[in-house]
């Protein structure tokens, strides 16, 4: 096994700081950073992805933690991977090094020898979120206690026990009401025929005084259930409040320690400017921050450096180990920094650093992006979208399929944009000039007999030929617009897909959607369960770059106005 000494070579001049790491190897041939890589859309820098080979050097030995990082995902005795991170530093002597940092906590830790500590450490014995959630336990354990005991379970039991009794007795009397109720009409039928007026008259107040009898025998009866049914209701009430009162005290010291814990964390820019973790969601995002802001390993390593005094020159996160069940993560791949969480943050603590621009910005942006028109007529057009091109304008960026057709087509009297493909994505879109057009081609799309095909470059060669994917999804909350396979909440999405060449290692694929979900093919293209081999430049769910390699290459629909077949093909540019 090696230990954290064998991976760490510290300098003389900063022998002191056990976070900052010496390479192993010479760097004097490799360049330095011009500026900081945009962190949520980048290429490793060289000097990144050497500190991150020595970092998993020494990850791959590591036994101290007690954390299985098996990435076999059918591993049961695996333990889940985590996100690590590098970054490249530069001393105030000059001297080149990395920072090493993780997301979260590992083996029940969130500070482990070598890398950079978290900014606030929730977990010390005397600490504040400690005593919280120490409270919140006790809480937690009172309504368990409640719920588990004999009263509760005495008190619940009687009460159903007695809707039984109640609905089983009000029932069996309703039926003997019923059919007295039907042999006092045949007596009275039978009574016209043989009795005189005055017999008859006798007869027809003795049996409204029984009607009457079984009326107010049921009413009594109703009666006495509803108040010994009230009466057990109260019993379980009363423990019920106590419940829902000690939930309300969990919920409200459960926000007061997430405030107060929000209060805490202050994040540094290399300005010296420290601003706290509510103001900069406040003023970015106008919303509060998600649990968990502020504990990933890119704001921990940059916070550490700006208090150590290191200029931060770039930056890389690797998964490593076991994917999680839900989201996408492989093993070794290098995965840019979360939005949810992180973007505001590192927004201010990169702020007064030359870095990157947004480089899905610029391709959004990009001016040159051509859409070709394939075929055209009074009703409709069928258009092929680059790759780096929206379907409809984005927040910042207007520049899309709809804004081009919006200007070709001024007198167009539906809604245009029949479907849509993503930015990343090329292919083929049904542009629909009239209103009833767009109806007709949605119904077909809400029928499935519109028929379309994809083409696909895969990163590895998978097993079988073909096959039909079934994984619902939903978008992942905490990372927009990243998608998760969720069996509980997600919604149904099915992809059918034959493989066309298997060659150099990569794999050739046609997709037929049956359902349209957002990153339907990309997810199930890459997940676990699905063909685990993400689409080759698929920068969320597998590795930049120059292009995704997924394009919607044929459509075959009925004519709105003749119903004739029609089938449009474009070749990928891959």
């Amino acid at each position: 096994m090696k230990d954290w000494s064998t991976f760490v070579h510290m300098s003389n001049n900063i022998n002191s700081d056990p976070c900052f790491h010496n390479f192993k190897t010479s760097i004097a041939e490799y360049k330095l950073p011009v500026r900081f890589n945009y962190p949520h859309y980048y290429e490793p820098h060289p000097l990144c992805q050497l500190a991150s080979k020595e970092l998993q050097e020494y990850l791959v030995n590591e036994v101290k933690w007690n954390h299985n990082f098996s990435p076999d995902p059918s591993d049961s005795k695996a333990d889940i991977g985590k996100m690590f991170g590098v970054l490249l530093v530069q001393t105030e002597q000059g001297k080149i090094g990395y920072l090493t940092g993780f997301s979260g906590k590992i083996a029940g830790n969130n500070q482990h020898q070598g890398f950079v500590p978290p900014i606030l450490d929730m977990l010390k014995e005397d600490s504040f979120f400690r005593q919280g959630e120490n409270l919140i336990s006790e809480i937690n354990q009172k309504v368990i206690d409640i719920l588990e005991s004999k009263q509760y379970k005495e008190a619940k039991s009687s009460l159903d026990n007695a809707l039984s009794q109640s609905k089983d007795a009000i029932n069996d009397l309703k039926t003997q009401v019923k059919k007295a109720k039907k042999i006092r009409s045949l007596r009275r039928e039978e009574a016209k025929k043989n009795l005189d007026e005055k017999e008859f008259q006798e007869l027809d107040q003795k049996l409204k005084k029984e009607s009457m009898k079984a009326h107010y025998t049921l009413k009594d009866l109703n009666r006495y259930w509803k108040k010994e049914l009230q009466s057990k209701q109260e019993v379980l009430n009363d423990l019920k409040y106590r419940i829902a009162t000690l939930k309300k005290e969990r919920k409200s010291r459960s926000n007061d320690l997430q405030k107060k814990l929000f209060d805490e964390y202050h994040f540094l820019n290399i300005n010296g400017q420290s601003k706290g973790l509510i103001p900069i969601f406040t003023e970015a995002i106008n919303d509060i921050p998600p649990s968990g802001a502020g504990d990933c390993a890119a704001p921990r390593m940059l916070q550490y450096a700006f208090e150590k005094g290191y200029k931060p020159l770039a930056m890389a996160e690797f998964w490593w180990g076991k994917p999680p069940k839900s989201s996408i993560r492989k093993h070794g791949n290098y995965y840019p920094a979360c939005k949810s969480k992180c973007e505001p943050i590192l927004g201010h603590m990169l702020e007064g650093m030359e870095v990157d621009e947004n480089p899905m910005g610029e391709m959004v942006s990009n001016k040159n992006l051509l859409l070709e028109t394939v075929f055209e007529d009074e009703y409709l057009a069928v258009v092929n979208k680059p790759a780096g091109m929206l379907s409809v304008p984005g927040k910042k960026i207007k520049q899309s399929v709809m804004s081009i057709v919006e200007k070709k087509y001024p007198n167009a009297t539906g809604p245009l944009m029949v479907h849509r493909l993503d930015r990343a994505t090329s292919g083929l879109l049904l542009i629909a000039k009239t209103k009833d057009t767009h109806e007709h081609l949605q119904r077909q799309f809400l029928t499935k007999t519109i028929q379309k095909r994809y083409i696909a470059l895969l990163e590895k060669e998978i097993e079988n030929d073909e096959g039909e994917i079934n994984l619902p999804l939903r978008v992942d909350l905490d990372d927009r617009p990243r998608q998760l396979v969720c069996f509980e909440h997600g919604k149904p999405a099915k992809t059918k897909y034959r493989v066309i060449n298997r060659q150099n290692g990569k794999t050739r694929v046609y997709f037929y959607p049956i359902t349209g979900r957002t990153h339907q093919l990309r997810v199930h293209s890459a997940h676990q369960e699905g063909l685990n081999a993400s689409i080759i430049g698929d920068e969320l769910y597998g590795q930049i770059s120059n292009r995704l390699h997924l394009h919607a290459e044929k459509i075959q629909f009925l004519h709105p106005k003749n119903n004739e077949e029609m089938t449009f093909k474009v070749e990928a540019k891959f």
